[in-house]
């Protein structure tokens, strides 16, 4: 998991900075190889990122959304994962979530809920400084939770995210599916048991 957690940090700093720049991606073919690929689905974008050590090549794999909490700040929702790490079904991708919201919960094994009023996922999220000012929290990723919280992402419009009792944001799910299969696709996973 070390693997992935530092590229995601690295992939995050960059999904939020082009996802909260209004910058809208299409489906584009780099123009040179060692350039991410990325597609954007609905609200999400995809970024798939090879790096050839000369011994072996590894792909980090991360899709992010953009949004905007109730009071205007905002904010990106990234899942990433990496072939170099355990993959589905053993392990799912880390979900990170940055907000530029004043006083959310800090520190670790945060009470988390994710869904709507139909679906409802418990999770627990530790928090830490980001990348690039923002702060950000990892949801903690265990293999039946994350599963649970992804298919609750596939199955709700927008996802209802709270830590503590403090709501952090109302996040759309618009396109979600499509990059979640993206993401198996490019870094070589199932995708049957949540996005079917």
């Amino acid at each position: 998991m070390r693997t992935s957690r530092l590229a995601a940090a690295a992939l995050l700093g960059s999904l939020a900075a082009f996802a909260t720049s209004g910058a809208v991606a299409q489906d584009d073919t780099q123009p040179a190889t060692d350039m991410p690929a990325t597609n954007t689905f609905g609200r999400w974008t995809t970024i798939i990122d090879t790096l050839d050590s000369g011994q072996d090549a590894h792909k980090t794999c991360a899709a992010s959304t953009a949004f905007v909490d109730g009071s205007g700040n905002p904010g990106t929702l990234t899942l990433s994962i990496s072939t170099g790490d355990a993959l589905p079904p053993n392990a799912y991708p880390a979900v990170t979530i940055t907000s530029d919201a004043v006083g959310l919960p800090t520190g670790n094994k945060i009470a988390a809920t994710f869904g709507d009023p139909g679906v409802k996922v418990a999770a627990t999220v530790t928090s830490n400084a980001g990348v690039g000012g923002h702060p950000s929290w990892m949801v903690d990723n265990q293999a039946k939770t994350s599963l649970a919280l992804l298919r609750a992402m596939r199955r709700v419009t927008s996802l209802d995210v709270v830590f503590g009792k403090q709501t952090v944001a109302s996040i759309p799910m618009d396109g979600f599916t499509k990059a979640y299969r993206n993401l198996g696709t490019s870094c070589g996973f199932p995708t049957k048991d949540v996005a079917p």
